[in-house]
Formats: structure tokens, C-alpha cells, sequence
């Protein structure tokens, strides 16, 4: 037998890995441990295992958590009220020409947070869609600046985090002047507190935001994420290709 005098160390690290269709996150820790088998326990939807790779001399078990994370689906179609041809997504679509389609008038989200753009590319005015259905343009654009009767392309909003979402507004571009720490819904910034209606550049420290041109979510839409832009947005021309003003005075935290 081998001796063991305890555990003596931890190593911790996050590995991701993208099965077709399916993600799965491992949270890994390194223990010296004596050699046994190596056992394989199910809790819950959790499973717990065990290997006994030999380094340098001495035999360590991998223990592995996966979890299997939230399935995220889109469906859409080519003509109002959920007729003509569907299809189903579960990644992003550059252009819904890849698929055949020429626009997308209808949309059910089936889970997760997406946001639709009018253009292809991710160009041109952005909607969120959370989790219902949309049976027509007014259901996604009925209070933007100006309505949009197609979407061409779309994309899911991986970090949106509804419960810890964490943001900073800063009243000049580049981070500068006076800032507030963001983390509810704000219909108005200005009943907050906020001196005026503009924003000069924000931090995104967690989830995603929708940041609206007017109070009570109307206007032109800008969805703010913190795993873009490694989550700092300095001008609003990082905001969206549609963007030509400071000029934001209400904002939300996106449903996952």
C-alpha cells in the first residue's frame, strides 16, 4: 500500500466543454488521497467521479461536478401567428438566410434570453426577447422610436442573470464624472436621482441590461452584457450600431 499523510493540497480550476447541442460546466479539485478504486456516485442531477491519474510518483483523484446547464431554444417563423415554415434555434443566427428564410415574423422562446437585430450581422435596432411567445413585430417593437416588421438575425444572452445583475453608470464617456451602482430595474433614472438623461459609459460587472432611450422602456434598445466588450461600454457607439446618442433614462435587468 502507499502511505498518505492527509491531504496536503487544492487546486481549483473551471474547465468548459461544448458537446453538439448540450454544455457542461466541470469544477475540478486535485487531492492527495490514497490509490483505491475509483467510484462513481449519482446525487441528484449531479454526478461525482473519480480517477487516479499517476503524477509524479504519487496517485491524486480528479473529483469532477458536472452540471448541465440551462437548454436555451428559439422558435421562429416566416409569417405572423406562429404559420408558414419554423425552425428551430439553439446558437446564434448571423442570417436567417442561412437557413432559407428571408425574414422571421413570428418568434416563441422556448428558454433563455435572446436579443433579435433588424439587420444581419447583429446590425441595426436590437430586441430583447425573454421567455413567451411573439406573434407579431408589434409584440417585440411596440414602444421602440420606430417599428421593425422583420428581425434577420439573432443571438442568445448567455450571462443574463436576473438576480445578481451588477452594473455602474458613469456620466461622461471614458468612465469619468459621477457614477451610480446599478443593481434593480429603473424605469426612470431620473426619479432615482439621476441629474440628467444621458449616460456617458457603463460597467457591466454582472448579467445583462436593456438600456432604453425613455422612460418606461421606450425608445431605441441597447442590451449591455458583461461578457462583451469584457463589460465596459466607454461611448455609446459600443452600445450598437444604431447608436447616435448619450441619451439613455431607464434601464433593466434581462431574464434569463
Amino acid at each position: 500500500s502507499l502511505p498518505w499523510e492527509g491531504p496536503q493540497s487544492w487546486s481549483w480550476g473551471w474547465e468548459q466543454r461544448q458537446e453538439p447541442e448540450l454544455q457542461w460546466v466541470q469544477e475540478q479539485a486535485l487531492r492527495q488521497v490514497p490509490l483505491f478504486p475509483s467510484p462513481l456516485w449519482i446525487v441528484g442531477q449531479q454526478w461525482l467521479g473519480l480517477q487516479g491519474p499517476l503524477l509524479a510518483g504519487t496517485w491524486f483523484p480528479l473529483i469532477g461536478i458536472w452540471k448541465k446547464s440551462p437548454r436555451i431554444e428559439i422558435v421562429v417563423w416566416d409569417q405572423e401567428g406562429f404559420q408558414g415554415r419554423r425552425h428551430e434555434f439553439t446558437a446564434e443566427c448571423p442570417s436567417i438566410l442561412e437557413v432559407g428564410f428571408e425574414t422571421v415574423r413570428s418568434i416563441k422562446v422556448q428558454s433563455g434570453a435572446w436579443v433579435g437585430f433588424e439587420h444581419a450581422g447583429f446590425q441595426g435596432q436590437q430586441f430583447v426577447l425573454e421567455r413567451g411567445e411573439y406573434p407579431s413585430w408589434e409584440a417585440w417593437s411596440g414602444n421602440i422610436a420606430y417599428h421593425v416588421e422583420r428581425l434577420t438575425s439573432f443571438r442568445p444572452v448567455a450571462c443574463a442573470n436576473h438576480r445578481d445583475s451588477r452594473m455602474t453608470i458613469f456620466e461622461q464617456e471614458n468612465f469619468l464624472g459621477r457614477k451610480g451602482e446599478l443593481s434593480d430595474d429603473y424605469p426612470s433614472l431620473q426619479a432615482m436621482g439621476w441629474e440628467n438623461n444621458e449616460v456617458g459609459s457603463f460597467r457591466v460587472h454582472c448579467g445583462a441590461w436593456v438600456c432604453s432611450q425613455y422612460p418606461g422602456y421606450r425608445g431605441y434598445q441597447y442590451v449591455l452584457e458583461c461578457d462583451h466588450h469584457s463589460g465596459d461600454y466607454k461611448h455609446f457607439r459600443e452600445w450598437g450600431s444604431h447608436a447616435q446618442t448619450f441619451q439613455i433614462q431607464s434601464i433593466r435587468r434581462i431574464q434569463q
